[in-house]
């Protein structure tokens, strides 16, 4: 059926195999629809703000997250006016918000992901000895990024009350949108439980005592389900126009992301180039070993449709933030599309390396006491290299990742499947497939994660049948292959991490 004026599907087209995908990430709450063959009819976008009271703190106002979910929500559903088979949400992963059950009220801002509050309860720890049994047990690392130390700060800030709730922004939704205080659903899935530094691998259920260790009773914490199946329905006092709708997939946003790319197959992998930059790939259904510097996590748990898969995960904090800085803290462009035409007015960085640890350093180093830094800057350094260092360290970042994916994984990657809005430069991809020496596919459709979710939903309520089906629905835009002068990519790789490192220990 063709397109309407306003190049969306007329309404009488939609019908009930169609999906509602809630994507609530780091800056921006969206609703997308979502078709049978897993394309974007139509999409509602809010930005989100971030609050950045103190430096290395980040904030969010949960009840905002609330309400442009309900206004993103509301738009789609009444241009698409007709049953959804299922609704998805997927988020923002680690974020922490604490409200009281009975009342509905929240108790204190939301903890962002980059907040690093509690960098030094994390050095503490270390110091203890703790990190060994945070390793084994749920294989991250004891950095502020998780959200055990968020959700124990919050506690020492004398928030607890009789019905607290601790839970990632995915629980905060799904209890809203089923009833709130009148019933709401107080559940998690496995793959933010994942997160939260809280939950065993191994046993599959949050750990007595890492809830000692961290100080976080598991009374405060969500109920955790697989990605896949009914969580509730929507309720009339959370969404009258979609009330008894079904909301039957959760997945953190990286793994809603690694779904949407239809990596299904070990050694699959795929980079998301959003606010940070998160490269995830596919382990199959046995945990595997521990590497240095990357996480060991779920990708996701299909229930009955399949059980739990792992994944390893390497995530880089800055990504799109970076461009965002410069858009908005240096005004050396006005929109993010402008940065690729302006890095291709210079022939390089000239010499120029960019750090983007505006809130420390991820994968592979784990270190929050890294700084931002602009090195090399010369008399005849502008905008145009500046616009060029920014791209070739997100480039850096990844390879830094796939490099110790390389080193640790027990089977190669593959290729590198790439979404994100950061993913719409060919000259990123480009630089991408030389400096990890891997082919990398742009996908057809870059809203991975919103698809990914979407498509857990579909699964679960019927609208698709298994997994070879979804993958036979996935499509490249475009390919890239290694290429160019190799040799002075690997310097320029070298002399960027020499520069990361002046910026370590600084704070």
């Amino acid at each position: 059926m063709p397109l309407g004026p306003n190049g969306r599907r007329p309404l009488a087209s939609v019908s009930v195999a169609h999906l509602l995908a809630i994507d609530a990430g780091t800056t921006s709450v969206r609703a997308l629809v979502i078709d049978e063959r897993c394309r974007v009819l139509d999409v509602s976008a809010r930005a989100l703000p971030q609050r950045y009271p103190r430096p290395g703190w980040v904030e969010q106002d949960a009840h905002e997250l609330w309400t442009l979910t309900q206004a993103t929500v509301a738009e789609v559903s009444e241009r698409h006016q007709g049953p959804f088979a299922g609704i998805g949400i997927t988020n923002q992963r680690e974020t922490v918000v604490a409200w009281n059950r009975s009342e509905g009220n929240v108790l204190a801002p939301a903890l962002g992901w980059q907040d690093q509050r509690t960098a030094a309860r994390c050095a503490e720890l270390r110091a203890e000895g703790a990190l060994g049994l945070v390793r084994r047990r749920t294989g991250l690392v004891l950095d502020p990024y998780f959200s055990a130390t968020k959700m124990a700060w919050l506690l020492e800030q004398g928030i607890e009350t009789k019905d607290l709730a601790l839970g990632t922004v995915d629980a905060w939704l799904l209890w809203n949108l089923t009833g709130g205080t009148a019933g709401g659903v107080f559940a998690t899935d496995t793959t933010n439980a994942a997160r939260t530094a809280l939950y065993d691998l191994d046993d599959d259920g949050y750990a007595d005592d890492l809830s000692e260790l961290f100080g976080v009773p598991r009374r405060f914490l969500a109920e955790i389900r697989p990605s896949c199946g009914r969580f509730g329905s929507v309720s009339a006092e959370g969404l009258r126009a979609l009330a008894g709708t079904p909301i039957s997939g959760i997945m953190g946003d990286q793994h809603a992301a690694l779904f949407g790319q239809c990596c299904f197959e070990r050694g699959m992998a795929k980079a998301t180039y959003g606010t940070g930059a998160f490269v995830l790939s596919q382990q199959g259904t046995e945990r595997p070993s521990t590497h240095e510097g990357l996480l060991t996590t779920m990708a996701w748990d299909l229930g009955a449709r399949g059980g739990r898969s792992f994944s390893l995960e390497g995530s880089a904090f800055i990504a799109g933030a970076a461009i965002s800085w410069l858009r908005d803290q240096l005004g050396i462009i006005s929109d993010p599309s402008e940065l690729e035409e302006l890095a291709l007015g210079a022939s390089g960085a000239g010499g120029m390396s960019f750090i983007p640890a505006f809130v420390g350093l991820g994968s592979p180093w784990w270190d929050d006491t890294a700084s931002g830094a602009l090195v090399g800057i010369t008399r005849g350094s502008g905008r145009a290299q500046v616009a060029q260092a920014v791209i070739d360290a997100l480039c850096f970042e990844v390879r830094a990742i796939t490099d110790a994916m390389a080193e640790g994984a027990s089977s190669a990657l593959r290729s590198l499947r790439a979404d994100g809005g950061a993913a719409a430069m060919d000259l990123l991809l480009e630089r991408q497939a030389t400096q990890s020496n891997v082919l990398v596919e742009r996908a057809a459709n870059l809203e991975a994660t919103a698809t990914g979710v979407a498509m857990m939903a579909g699964l679960a309520e019927g609208t698709f049948d298994s997994l070879d089906q979804l993958s036979a629905l996935w499509e490249a835009e475009r390919r890239f292959t290694p290429a160019g002068d190799l040799d002075a990519a690997e310097d320029a790789y070298h002399a960027w991490l020499e520069a990361l490192e002046r910026a370590r220990s600084w704070r």
